[in-house]
């Protein structure tokens, strides 16, 4: 198959989750997954269930030699094998590796479909995805990222962190929140 520009969403919010987040590219590039690009790392409160603690997330571009339905299993191992549970929707995770977008596929099977579903409706998604591809528009969605970002009716805080996840990693100290960095509301 040929190679396929993709997108990834990575979150974290349980135990160290810079750490979580750079693991888990690790073992992406273990699987010959080239990183082509990376947002910044942004801190979110939680989406869905908010009786939790805040997120880390980010997003990456990739190249897969996977097809979508691969790479979903791919990304499952990744997160099973760093200790993710799947008690319910929403709940907290050590980590959580979405495909956003796989070219421009367009795809719904029972266990993925293709865009997400509900990237347009996250600004925790689309926030690093505008950072590393403003442009990029899937066709099924018919506007780019940023435009998506400005029609986004989400109204929780998404702050950009200025530290390199390598910085993070060490600001923690693993049992409490990262407070000595800085980051940014955007």
């Amino acid at each position: 198959m040929r190679e396929t520009e993709v997108f990834l969403g990575l979150g974290s919010n349980l135990g160290n989750r810079a750490f979580f987040l750079a693991k888990a590219i690790e073992k992406l590039q273990a699987m010959k997954i080239e990183i082509l690009a990376s947002s910044a790392v942004y801190e979110t409160e939680p989406w869905g269930s908010v009786s939790q603690p805040n997120y880390l997330n980010m997003v990456v571009q990739i190249t897969s030699p996977f097809s979508p339905e691969e790479l979903l299993d791919i990304t499952q191992k990744i997160e099973l094998s760093m200790g993710r549970t799947r008690l319910k929707k929403w709940s907290a995770r050590t980590i959580d590796i979405d495909l956003l977008y796989f070219g421009q596929i367009q795809l719904q099977t029972e266990h993925l479909t293709l865009p997400h579903p509900s990237l347009h409706k996250r600004r925790f998604v689309l926030v690093p995805l505008a950072e590393i591809a403003p442009r990029f528009k899937c066709k099924s969605l018919f506007y780019s990222n940023l435009e998506l970002l400005a029609q986004c009716d989400d109204l929780l805080p998404v702050w950009r962190y200025e530290q390199t996840l390598e910085e993070l990693i060490g600001a923690h100290n693993g049992t409490e929140p990262i407070l000595c960095c800085d980051r940014k509301a955007v």
